[in-house]
């Protein structure tokens, strides 16, 4: 429906549309290694288009099958992909819903763009230099592997970006829309903590909901309890 999306580089950004019925969106962006694809953020966007609000979930540049490379993949990066994304969606009011590191591109995205009308961060990254050096100290930058996996080699770049960065809660003050937390208490990947942290900065429209017994993807059947918080919540906010 909206043609290619490319980023500044020009870059093709992988996405997959689900129409609603009317003119608001929720743009949904993966974590650290993942893409698209992850099977809570697809739930999540058939959720919304069941509930008559489109979704777009995008793989970032380097990341699933969009172009470019996996050793080019930063914040920063992220943050203007997702500019870009927004770009293409003129005629809607746009959601932006973030998981993981996804969520601290939201956090950045919306402290400089007003197109984004409502946030929801899923497990969001609060304290990336901490959590860079909690999660891959034990790989060579430019030679090891994120979690020991093959396909996502670290970069230095992408250490580098994680430490100047190094926290987006005092940038939670810049917007005032509406904002959900979401964070499942058993998270051992991005801990609750991060969110407790970044609700300190938050604007009074800002709602952190904890799901007991919930890990980082939302697996098994913290699935079906993201979805149906989140869905009700942007229903109502957006």
């Amino acid at each position: 429906m909206f043609g290619e999306i490319r980023n500044e580089h020009g870059e093709r950004l992988d996405y997959t549309f689900h129409e609603g019925n009317s003119d608001r969106i929720v743009v949904i962006g993966h974590g650290v290694t993942g893409n698209k694809d992850r099977p809570a953020l697809v739930a999540l966007a058939e959720g919304l288009a069941a509930t008559g609000i489109s979704a777009l979930r995008f793989s970032f540049s380097g990341n699933g099958e969009s172009e470019g490379a996996f050793t080019d993949s930063t914040i920063t990066k992220e943050v203007a992909d997702l500019g870009k994304v927004i770009d293409a969606l003129r005629k809607y009011k746009v959601c932006y819903v973030g998981h993981s590191m996804g969520g601290a591109v939201g956090v950045l995205r919306a402290a400089t763009d007003e197109r984004i009308e409502a946030l929801v961060s899923l497990a969001g990254m609060v304290h990336t230099k901490a959590f860079a050096e909690r999660e891959f100290s034990d790989a060579i930058p430019d030679e090891g592997f994120m979690w020991d996996e093959p396909e996502c080699p670290l970069s230095q770049a992408y250490m580098d970006d994680m430490a100047t960065i190094d926290s987006v809660a005092k940038r939670a003050s810049k917007f005032a829309v509406p904002w959900l937390l979401v964070h499942g208490t058993e998270d051992d990947i991005v801990p609750i903590e991060d969110s407790h942290d970044i609700l300190q900065f938050a604007n009074e429209e800002t709602e952190l909901l904890e799901l007991p017994g919930v890990d980082h993807v939302f697996s098994g059947d913290g699935t079906a309890i993201m979805v149906e918080k989140a869905v009700a919540w942007i229903d109502q906010n957006l």
